[in-house]
């Protein structure tokens, strides 16, 4: 029996209460005090409620008194239960002794899926609670941890695993830990989430030309093949979301989508991202290994963009990779098999680069089983205006500023310009138009000031032309964007109030992020 009481707030009544269950012989097996509220719960249902409710309404400043289904702390307890369980990733609370103390329907399906797999007999429900985590799960965890999350790759029934230890500490005192299993599998979903683009299916590749056709059909065609696919194309023209498009448009959509810059990487670190490494494997390395993109990206597709630039010994590990898609981790003995498609893209001439010994032919034809040519924008003039259009609406949205339109004077800019940086240039360069144009239509002008400041920023390195930042974090990109913009736009809006009005945020912000930039009238 569980009881809610409610009384006046005053001295003694608790003491009052209790001589009251003591009274009529009845146990207390737990009980919870606030400043109006007594909950009990009664051991035995040998008196009932009535005779009990009668008694404590016999207490002096008691309100009144009902019975209740759970103690508020067990309704507490249930619902964070019913929350834990509910959790996709396997969640497991130890002891200072890294003994098992609780732990949610995830992690209890996982351990026992596990000694099923080693070929033993499961411990199964309460039985788990006691046991040792270390010697459940083959991993080494030494308590007390450190203040700081540590993390380690754990292989469980045959998958790999990532186990993310978080202590618990009371009053500085090291009281156990909480163990998060989460799949390399669902760790390559996620991330591909995370590099996901709005724009990614074959009908989002923008343009009517027999070029672009051309390539939303073969596009549409080798998605239902799963082969190496290479791209060709020139920098700027699209080919990440063409490699996206035949990922969506394949049986391998449900699974992740990982793209890598072999360009952006020095060798050491290009190898450890695609082959991850194991424990140990070089100083200062995470403690019990980590995944590469080969098993992250499990089911799925793999895009190695700007392959030309991996060196030679890359590029045979690459090669054997690719021959029956096993491989090692970096400094691991142990034989891993991914099933992934791949996908590669290169603006240079392949061929070329194997007459001058640069890159392997042998790899080349691995890489080039079916092959989509990306065109460049001076190839296709005919979709400018549809794709002018586009960036146009887009720009204004993430602006949060009133759409507007390319007059016919800006139109014949854009169609007769060269685009050397393609797609991505004609991108930027109608985004600054339309940060730089306030209510009407983009006029010619418009677009020779975008044009003009695009290659002056471009003439300060004429060879890193249109390439994207890599290895930048949204902090700094976005501080990136926010100095290119107010410098763009300052000498057009001369002051801290008139720029903000333009940009809709307060002045005082618009002064500070002057300051910051170092920006002058």
């Amino acid at each position: 029996m569980r009881i809610e009481i409610k009384s006046e707030d005053r001295m003694g009544i608790s003491q009052e209460i209790l001589a009251t269950f003591t009274r009529l012989t009845l146990d207390i097996q737990a009980m919870e005090v606030s400043s109006q509220f007594i909950f009990v719960h009664l051991s035995k249902d040998e008196v009932s409620f009535d005779e009990v409710k009668r008694a404590l309404l016999s207490v002096v400043g008691i309100i009144h008194c009902r019975q209740i289904d759970l103690l508020p702390l067990e309704s507490r307890e249930r619902h964070l239960r019913a929350l834990v369980n509910r959790l996709p990733d396997a969640i497991i609370d130890i002891d200072e002794n890294a003994r098992v103390m609780a732990l949610n329907r995830a992690s209890e399906k996982l351990l026992v899926s596990h000694q099923r797999h080693n070929g033993l007999s499961p411990l199964q429900g309460e039985q788990l609670k006691g046991a040792s985590v270390n010697s459940l799960l083959d991993i080494d965890i030494v308590l007390p941890l450190l203040d700081k999350v540590s993390s380690q790759n754990v292989d469980i029934a045959g998958q790999s695993y990532l186990a993310e230890v978080s202590p618990i500490s009371e009053q500085e005192n090291s009281s156990g830990a909480v163990i998060s299993l989460k799949s390399v599998t669902s760790l390559g979903r996620q991330i591909s989430n995370m590099q996901t683009r709005d724009a990614q299916g074959i009908d989002n590749i923008i343009g009517q030309s027999a070029s672009i056709q051309l390539l939303k059909e073969q596009t549409a065609r080798f998605a239902e093949l799963d082969l190496p696919v290479l791209i060709n194309g020139e920098t700027g023209t699209g080919k990440e979301l063409v490699a996206r498009a035949l990922h969506n448009a394949s049986n391998r959509r449900q699974a992740p989508f990982l793209a890598i810059n072999c360009a952006a990487l020095p060798e050491h670190l290009l190898e450890s991202e695609l082959f991850g490494y194991a424990n140990g494997a070089f100083t200062g390395a995470q403690k019990g290994g980590k995944p590469g993109l080969l098993e992250l990206a499990e089911g799925g597709t793999l895009f190695l963009d700007e392959v030309a630039e991996m060196s030679p010994y890359l590029q045979s590990k690459l090669l054997r990779f690719l021959q029956d898609f096993t491989f090692r981790r970096l400094g691991g003995n142990k034989e891993l098999h991914a099933n992934i498609r791949v996908v590669s893209a290169t603006h240079q001439d392949l061929l070329a680069m194997i007459s001058k010994h640069k890159f392997r032919e042998d790899l080349f034809y691995r890489l080039n089983v079916l092959n989509l040519h990306s065109p460049a924008l001076r190839e296709r003039v005919e979709d400018i205006a549809l794709i002018s259009r586009h960036f146009v609406v887009l720009a204004a949205t993430q602006m949060n500023l009133k759409h507007t339109k390319i007059d016919e004077s800006a139109m014949k800019i854009l169609s007769a310009y060269q685009w050397p940086g393609n797609i991505r240039e004609l991108q930027n360069v109608l985004f600054r138009a339309v940060a730089l144009n306030e209510l009407g239509d983009i006029s010619s002008h418009d677009i020779h000031v975008a044009l003009a400041q695009f290659k002056q920023k471009a003439s300060a390195d004429p060879a890193d032309l249109n390439h994207e930042v890599e290895g930048e974090d949204w902090a700094s990109a976005q501080a990136s964007f926010e100095k290119q913009l107010l410098t763009s736009l300052y000498p057009y809006y001369p002051t801290t109030r008139k720029l903000a009005e333009r940009l809709k945020v307060s002045h005082n912000k618009i002064a500070m992020k002057l300051r910051q930039f170092g920006i002058k009238g």
